[in-house]
């Protein structure tokens, strides 16, 4: 089969997310200026450079009370921070209810029944029992081709772990099983692991 994106594709349901796939998920908190709190999912998401440490998400939608794009981006665009909390399978369901289109005056935090902690470095809260956060200070927005596409890029300037995580001085994802997304509704955990040495290393 091969289709033109820009004539559709004719299919139940698009296949280009499952094409993609697996993709790391970042749950990204926010808190905007006014101090209200936003936690929310982002399967567009990955790290993308390592000196100094920098991690992107793109978010493609909108609601009806932001100015064209979501709370997260709202939220980022008047505080310049947010912090990308790992999801691990183990708070799957607490994710997915985070991923509710709900009014900017929910907290999801409190709606996903979720402990939050200070952030060290920046003004926001943080998902307290993730395997890992990362508090980041805004770079640049891009806006993407597309109504309401939004890339969001950020330097990390801290590095929460949760120490069952650590293991022989290593982020051992073993301990944890992280989530990732797949295509439709399904999602996949790491559940094998293999090493392989690059050439010359």
């Amino acid at each position: 089969m091969f289709y033109r994106p820009e004539d559709g594709h004719n299919l139940p349901h698009n296949p280009f997310n499952a094409i993609v796939s697996p993709r790391p998920i970042g749950w990204i908190s926010t808190r905007g200026a006014d101090g209200s709190e936003n936690l929310a999912p982002y399967s567009f998401f990955n790290a993308v450079a390592y000196v100094p440490p920098q991690v992107m998400f793109s978010s493609t939608s909108a609601k009806p009370d932001r100015d064209g794009t979501k709370d997260s981006v709202s939220n980022i665009r008047e505080t310049g921070v947010f912090c990308v909390n790992v999801v691990e399978y183990a708070m799957r369901d607490a994710m997915n209810m985070t991923s509710g289109p709900w009014d900017r005056e929910v907290d999801e935090f409190d709606k996903a029944g979720i402990a939050r902690a200070e952030c060290d470095t920046i003004a926001c809260s943080r998902v307290a029992q993730a395997p890992a956060s990362l508090e980041c200070k805004l770079t640049q927005i891009v806006q993407l081709p597309g109504e309401a596409n939004f890339a969001v890029f950020g330097e990390v300037v801290g590095v929460h772990m949760r120490d069952d995580c650590m293991v022989d001085g290593m982020f051992d994802v073993t301990k944890f099983k992280p989530l990732a997304r797949l295509g439709y509704k399904d999602y996949t955990h790491v559940g094998e692991i293999f090493s392989l040495t690059r050439p010359g290393e």
